[in-house]
């Protein structure tokens, strides 16, 4: 395979910064997905009855992580994105501990916010990491196995959760998070941060060394320079009064600024981690009986198996095909399983009397179970993978920090709204009703991203910037070697 080739020839600590970065990937994908195996479990002990009180604290992670996206632009540039990345990893551990000890309903939101605030940092921190330390051809690949890590992440909450499910121990399944905690702040440790950062420092001598042990074929003379042309013009920027908030509001980053905060919307907003929460309560509201745990946390980790072989896919042609066919391609999957699910429900309901609580059987069973797959195989190749992508590209260096916080803070609403209101409308609308709003707001992002996602394959780092200047098109060779035109602030 050629994606195979690709690593192999990068080198060595490319690969490494890569992987123990993307490793972090795993604790967040386990702490989304062990909060759906613990739900029931911890809603008995603290006598909590209402869908509505179940959602909010499923929820209350997501708090924490709205806080820790829209600082973790400004900590990672202020205090190094390694050093940001060893602090999160740490806390992850102290605070996943701490939530298997609560003692009732406000300790663990104190614990599970504070969790989130570790998460929030993280998913803003890896990708700017990763794409910093990573060599053209290969960069879209390597910000893709931050997905991979999430996802499998996933699979091992579930997995926990399905072997403790017959002691009812949520403790055990939320203190669990703690041991790949660890693991991953040993391999974080002693990693070096990115060329980009040193030379945000003035520390060009560690920048180069860094940059020839990640690259040795890039041109390190030519790619400092370019990295110290863009510190040179966002300082001058700065001299002028131009600040961050303002060069993301005004032409020419205007764009790139309303292009990510919707895209990080439209990630969250289609409902994927109201599959994630929530596969437990999906499955029981397709027929199965809740002491079913083969079929309660069996079917979701089938679900994500599926989905991690699609990030997979997805890792092997994002620096092959592009990053628009691929996205669109998992966008359009999760439409048709959307529509599918809908039938699934509205055809399963006939003859029963509750349309809102569908019991699905013998075929109709089977295709809620292909419909769920089908919609976790197209966000995971998609929405999934990309995200991280024009997370780590979208914005040049000095605003990669800020832009990447922008965008995941949005879509860290989006979740935080799917969180509270999936129970309820599930409960109100019935499965069909459901994911017809999904897949209607999936719909929506597929045009979004057909008119506007820029195609950043094969781009230097510092180049994308030229899309954002050129009005959100690509300019010429003569055009990008031309002397740039004065920006307004319309």
């Amino acid at each position: 395979m050629g994606i195979l080739k690709d690593f192999r020839h990068s080198s060595r600590l490319a690969v490494l910064v890569a992987v123990a970065a993307a490793m972090v990937g795993i604790i967040y994908g386990y702490d989304s997905s062990n909060i759906g195996g613990a739900l029931d479990f911890i809603a008995k002990d603290f006598h909590i009855t209402s869908a509505a009180d179940k959602g909010l604290l499923t929820s209350y992670v997501i708090f924490g992580e709205i806080a820790g996206a829209l600082a973790g632009g400004w900590l990672a540039n202020r205090f190094g994105r390694q050093r940001m990345m060893v602090t999160v990893a740490a806390l992850f551990t102290v605070f996943s501990l701490l939530s298997g000890l609560a003692w009732d309903v406000p300790s663990l939101a104190v614990f599970r916010v504070l969790l989130g605030l570790a998460v929030g940092i993280s998913i803003v921190v890896v990708p700017m990491f990763v794409a910093e330390s990573s060599p053209i051809n290969i960069r879209g690949a390597l910000l893709v196995l931050y997905q991979v890590a999430t996802v499998t992440g996933i699979i091992f909450g579930y997995i926990v959760a399905w072997a403790l499910s017959s002691t009812g121990s949520w403790r055990l399944m939320l203190g669990a998070a703690a041991i790949p905690g660890v693991i991953i702040t040993i391999l974080l440790v002693r990693l070096p941060d990115t060329p980009r950062w040193y030379m945000m420092r003035g520390r060009r001598a560690d920048a180069a060394r860094v940059l020839e042990r990640i690259d040795p074929a890039a041109d390190t003379h030519v790619e400092l320079n370019s990295m110290e042309q863009d510190l040179a013009e966002a300082a001058t920027s700065k001299k002028t009064g131009a600040s961050i908030l303002k060069q993301m509001v005004t032409r020419p980053y205007r764009r790139a600024t309303i292009f990510v905060i919707l895209l990080g919307f439209a990630v969250q907003i289609t409902g994927i981690n109201a599959i994630v929460y929530y596969s437990p309560q999906i499955i029981k509201a397709m027929g199965f009986p809740p002491t079913d745990t083969a079929a309660i946390f069996g079917i979701p980790v089938l679900v994500q198996v599926a989905g991690l072989i699609a990030v997979f896919v997805s890792m092997s042609v994002v620096d092959r095909f592009g990053r628009r066919p691929v996205l669109l391609t998992g966008i359009g999957i999760m439409i048709v399983a959307g529509a599918l699910m809908v039938y699934t429900f509205a055809a399963g309901a006939a003859g029963q009397t509750d349309p809102t609580n569908v019991h699905l059987t013998g075929v109709y069973a089977m295709l809620g179970f292909i419909g769920l797959m089908l919609f976790n195989i197209g966000f995971t190749c998609g929405f999934g993978a990309l995200v991280w992508v024009y997370a780590g590209e979208t914005f040049p260096s000095h605003l990669r920090g800020a832009g990447s916080s922008t965008m995941l803070t949005s879509d860290l609403v989006a979740n935080y709204v799917i969180g509270v209101a999936f129970l309820p409308m599930l409960q109100v609308l019935g499965g069909g009703g459901t994911f017809a709003v999904l897949g209607g707001f999936a719909i929506l992002a597929f045009l979004f991203v057909l008119k506007f996602a820029p195609e950043t394959k094969g781009r230097p780092l510092d180049d994308i910037r030229l899309f954002w200047e050129n009005g959100g098109t690509w300019p010429t060779p003569a055009e990008a070697t031309a002397p740039a035109a004065p920006q307004g602030d319309d």
